[in-house]
């Protein structure tokens, strides 16, 4: 059987996270980089020249030489650009969040069913292997603990906390409860060195009776990712960081409990690259784990909910 040809992709977006889509889609294996394009040239210049990347004239070049576009562009602007895509026939992977309102995310999701493509949003952490390695192992927590903290940075000033940060573990605790809505939400979050939400902390109640509750922060003066389940009988601990878990069983004999360990085996790597090896895949029609638009916008959706629990800030 011959072997397929690599798909042509361009990259749309050279900031912090274009770059390293940038580096992946000029290496990985079945990709063929027709270039990248940015409207701040001299960042495009820079990144095309670190990478071996074409510079782009366009967004219209872009859609016009690609099979799929990574959209790694201001979330103001995914809609946009979204939409020429797909009106254009092209896959398309956007950053996350999908989009800047729950709205445009709906009308990403009908586009990309309407002309027939795929479509992909870059909740990179979904593709972390302690993730998938927990996942794979289908589990049913009852109740969910996530931490997502960092120092404060100049980056995605123009969203705040929860879009930036939390939006990660607000879908994989969805994921984690497939085909369970969100009946509450309870949110506190206050702005620290920005004019947005810098610190948030929410309580998730799932109808299926699971809790979460999840704290994100940009103005720690230490980095945490982690992830804990709590199930009936089992618990999983997984450092984003380091990519492991560490889990538990409780096992019940001759009328006595005791904790035994779980061995989870994990293999490392990289989970940006897993993410567009997956979207690849997607692309050809062949089977593929990804987070989809209906997921990416329901990750949204929680988020504005949680926003929107928040509240208004008070007045500086």
């Amino acid at each position: 059987m011959s072997e397929r040809p690599p798909l042509a992709v361009a990259v749309v977006g050279a900031g912090h996270l274009g770059r390293h889509h940038v580096r992946l889609a000029q290496t990985l294996p079945g990709w063929r980089c027709v270039g990248a394009f940015d409207p701040d040239r001299d960042r495009l210049e820079a990144v095309c020249a670190e990478f071996g990347a074409k510079p782009l004239s366009g967004l219209d070049e872009a859609v016009a030489r690609a099979e799929a576009v990574v959209i790694a562009s201001p979330t103001v602007t995914h809609l946009e650009v979204a939409a020429v895509c797909f009106a254009a026939g092209r896959h398309v992977l956007v950053e996350k969040p999908i989009a800047a309102s729950v709205a445009d995310a709906r009308e990403m999701v009908d586009l990309a069913r309407r002309h027939g493509v795929t479509l992909a949003v870059g909740h990179v952490e979904f593709f972390n292997p302690a993730v998938q390695a927990v996942l794979a192992r289908s589990p049913r927590p009852r109740y969910l603990e996530a931490q997502r903290l960092s120092g404060f940075t100049r980056r995605s000033m123009d969203i705040d906390v929860v879009l930036d940060l939390m939006v990660h573990d607000l879908q994989l605790v969805q994921a984690l409860n497939p085909g369970s809505p969100v009946r509450e939400v309870r949110a506190v979050g206050v702005p620290v060195l920005s004019a947005r939400v810098d610190l948030a902390n929410v309580r998730l109640a799932f109808a299926n009776g699971c809790v979460a509750n999840l704290t994100a922060s940009r103005v720690s003066s230490e980095r945490v990712r982690k992830l804990r389940l709590f199930e009936p009988d089992a618990y999983h601990s997984i450092d984003y960081a380091e990519q492991s878990v560490s889990a538990y069983r409780l096992v019940r004999s001759a009328g006595e409990a005791a904790i035994a360990p779980i061995e989870v085996a994990v293999e490392k790597g990289e989970p940006l690259a897993a993410e567009h090896l997956a979207f690849q895949r997607a692309c050809r029609g062949d089977a593929a784990t990804f987070v989809d638009g209906e997921a990416g916008a329901a990750a949204l959706a929680t988020a504005v909910a949680v926003v929107e629990a928040i509240g208004p800030l008070a007045a500086p």
